[in-house]
């Protein structure tokens, strides 16, 4: 389950990945959380939209959100079946931009800290639904998870499920209502194992508060090659030195 991420890169270069119409400017986040407000992109009238929503999907239908689970993840195996989420699944799929998330491995009586990334640090963007959820005072609030799949390759070693990323030639369709929600499953599964890179980091995601780029440093390699799993291909684990810079290079395409 992917209950952390970041999303660092600049405005101006997701605005032109993403190619919604708003003009947002926003910082860097290195270790963005559930509850709170995250960047999303919808589709309507057949324009991309930015917009944020609270990381915790709540149905149309609840009375009260303290009494509904923080639902920040969704099964894709599942979510065209559950009355909770079938809906949304239909007609209100989105976009949640990001450039890496967090996943934790324990061994013994430690949990250790994962980032996956892609290696050129482009960003990427994970497969969500989205609900616009009313209050008892009318007032409304817009919500979102992220969907799910079975963990394969590399990041298997590490948590049996995965984040869905939605791929740059399926962007459009996602996004349009209008497309069936069978042909929108077919979508959802884990990306290919060279897609993402893994880079063991230190502590400093397990607390919210840490937002900056010390959250990404990488952990030395000696801990880092005790801590892999051993039926992990450690060769592919990536043993970086620097840490992740904000920018992206100018010759780096659109990926949305």
């Amino acid at each position: 389950m992917c209950g952390r991420y970041a999303l660092i890169v600049p405005p101006e270069v997701l605005r032109l990945a993403c190619g919604y119409a708003e003009n947002p400017n926003f910082p860097p986040r290195y270790n963005i959380a559930p509850t709170q407000p995250v960047p999303v992109v919808v589709a309507r009238d057949g324009m991309r939209h930015f917009e944020l929503m609270r990381w915790g999907f709540l149905p149309g239908w609840v009375k009260d959100m303290k009494d509904f689970p923080l639902v920040i993840n969704v099964r894709s195996e599942t979510v065209r079946e559950k009355p909770s989420f079938r809906a949304a699944f239909t007609r209100r799929r989105c976009l949640m931009p990001a450039d890496g998330f967090y996943e934790w491995h324990r061994t013994g009586k430690d949990n250790h800290a994962y980032l996956f990334r892609r290696p050129d640090r482009a960003p990427f963007a994970f497969a969500a639904i989205w609900e616009t959820w009313h209050s008892a005072d009318g007032s409304e609030l817009d919500t979102v998870a992220l969907l799910n799949s079975h963990a394969k390759g590399l990041m298997s070693a590490i948590h049996e499920r995965c984040p869905v990323l939605v791929q740059h030639k399926d962007a459009d369709r996602w996004l349009d209502p209008d497309m069936p929600a069978t042909e929108a499953a077919r979508m959802l599964h884990p990306p290919d194992d060279d897609v993402l890179e893994m880079v063991r980091i230190g502590p400093l995601v397990n607390k919210v508060a840490n937002d900056s780029a010390a959250v990404q440093a990488p952990w030395s390699k000696a801990d880092e090659d005790d801590a892999l799993p051993a039926h992990a291909p450690a060769a592919r684990v990536v043993k970086r030195v620097a840490v992740a810079k904000a920018g992206l290079k100018n010759d780096q395409g659109s990926l949305f």
